[in-house]
């Protein structure tokens, strides 16, 4: 398939777009060919000061706009999403790399998180508190105030809209900026929100220097939140900053996902499970199956298996048919991958597959399969956010548990077992946010994500993601 980066890059404030007009321009990669492909305006001073002054305004009237119509917006734009997925997904395909088909199910579940907030509007309550005759104590939830968010971009639909819906939902109005390197998926999310009516005041799109954007937003009396989607060192910048003004926050950050695979699992159909799910967008997912420790009696029937499917996988341009992986999304990360390979190499890891950069152009790095790595290879260590499956074996229960909550992450694991008694004691011992046993999936619209530790703190999706954006409020009347 062929196709052309056809969006029109611009930053969007007061609803109305604004396209270069002297601004400092970004040069938007295609990942497949390394070429580029679009220019994109960065946001000058002027503009964020512009984007604060109509967050400001946009949060005094949508506050008070009936839950009812904000609901209506969240549901028209998610129709619009469904109605042109086909064409954001080859955008976010181009500037991205993941596989098309991956692209169109991250809008499907975009959208399905916007229906869901959509309902969240209206389901906001407080509670009436008994007190004497005559008296009255209300607790009401009340939107926070304009929200400064920022998000990576290896998820350039998905996490957009969870910025946007929540905070649309609540009440609030918010100031995103997205990541440079996608910014065309991001620019066609909002110009869904603004044709199904969202007033221009209330979502700001914003693109430039992130610390100078941060620093300039979080240092503003008008920002009243901030919500972060990206690594750990920038999270905890990021929290920082918003220290200086007590400002609420809400951090998803990195993690280092462990897998748990014991003797009595369903060893066939774990394998086919976890090898699509560890290389699903090139393993760039915070949540993706990274540290795989497998109980010492099927260890090496798991390392053999996992490889020569690891091997199978086809390696290409996102928009070929039949790709199953595609290239790094940006020229770092394939030199990163290749470093934790040969360290752990030299440390005493085998590669069992993969282990190269790809051929030919674009940032292809090759699904790799590393057996007996040593605990203290910095790959076991540093989330290494790439096609890089780390595997060791165990023997006790004790043991898994220990490695699985040894590191400062915890935002998802992963337990494959039929044994229920063990089931239960995982789901209770295991230092993540997000616990999948027997399967993957961690993505939901009504269940909060989110992650604990170094992982962040804070939820988006589910009614949590919408109560992260109110505040509480009790008036006590006599």
């Amino acid at each position: 398939m062929t196709a052309t980066y056809d969006t029109s890059l611009g930053l969007y404030i007061g609803g109305e777009w604004l396209h270069a007009d002297g601004r400092d321009a970004h040069e938007v990669l295609n990942p497949a060919t390394g070429r580029g492909q679009a220019r994109l305006p960065l946001a000058t001073t002027a503009d964020l000061d512009r984007a604060l002054e109509a967050a400001e305004r946009g949060f005094k009237a949508w506050r008070v706009t009936p839950p009812e119509a904000r609901g209506q917006v969240l549901q028209k734009t998610a129709a619009l999403l469904r109605e042109r997925a086909e064409r954001i997904a080859t955008i976010a395909t181009l500037e991205q790399g993941k596989p098309r088909a991956e692209a169109i199910g991250e809008i499907g579940l975009a959208a399905s998180l916007l229906d869901f907030h959509a309902g969240e509007a209206l389901r906001i309550y407080g509670r009436v508190l008994p007190r004497p005759a005559g008296t009255r104590s209300l607790v009401l939830q009340q939107p926070i105030g304009p929200v400064a968010a920022f998000c990576a971009w290896n998820f350039p639909a998905l996490n957009v809209v969870r910025k946007l819906g929540p905070a649309i939902a609540a009440g609030c109005s918010i100031i995103l900026k997205p990541s440079e390197e996608t910014a065309g998926t991001a620019v066609e999310v909002m110009r869904c929100f603004q044709d199904a009516g969202l007033p221009g005041d209330v979502a700001q799109l914003v693109f430039g220097v992130p610390d100078t954007i941060s620093r300039h937003l979080l240092a503003s009396p008008i920002t009243r939140k901030l919500s972060f989607t990206g690594s750990v060192p920038v999270g905890k910048h990021l929290a920082k900053l918003a220290a200086e003004t007590m400002m609420k926050a809400t951090m998803e950050l990195g993690g280092h996902g462990p897998v748990l695979v014991f003797d009595d699992c369903d060893l066939e159909k774990t394998l086919d499970t976890l090898v699509a799910h560890k290389f699903r967008n090139a393993g760039q997912v915070c949540i993706a199956p990274t540290r795989f420790y497998v109980q010492e009696g099927i260890y090496d029937r798991f390392a053999a298996g996992f490889a020569e499917r690891t091997g199978r996988l086809k390696v290409g341009s996102g928009l070929e048919a039949g790709t199953q992986m595609g290239p790094m999304a940006n020229p770092r990360r394939p030199a990163a991958i290749a470093e934790l390979v040969e360290e752990a190499r030299a440390a005493g890891a085998k590669v069992l597959t993969g282990g190269a950069r790809g051929e030919g152009e674009g940032f292809f790095f090759t699904p790799t399969v590393l057996a007996d790595v040593p605990l203290e290879a910095r790959a076991m260590n540093e989330e290494p956010f790439g096609p890089l499956a780390l595997l060791r074996p165990f023997g006790s229960d004790d043991e898994a548990i220990g490695h699985a909550n040894r590191l400062p992450f915890g935002l998802a694991a992963y337990c494959f077992t039929e044994n229920g008694r063990r089931q239960n004691r995982l789901g209770d011992e295991i230092e993540a946010g997000m616990v999948a046993i027997n399967g993957v999936r961690l993505s939901w619209p009504d269940s909060p994500f989110g992650g604990m530790k170094d992982s962040g703190y804070g939820s988006e999706d589910g009614p949590e993601g919408v109560a992260a954006h109110m505040v509480t409020k009790t008036v006590h009347m006599s």
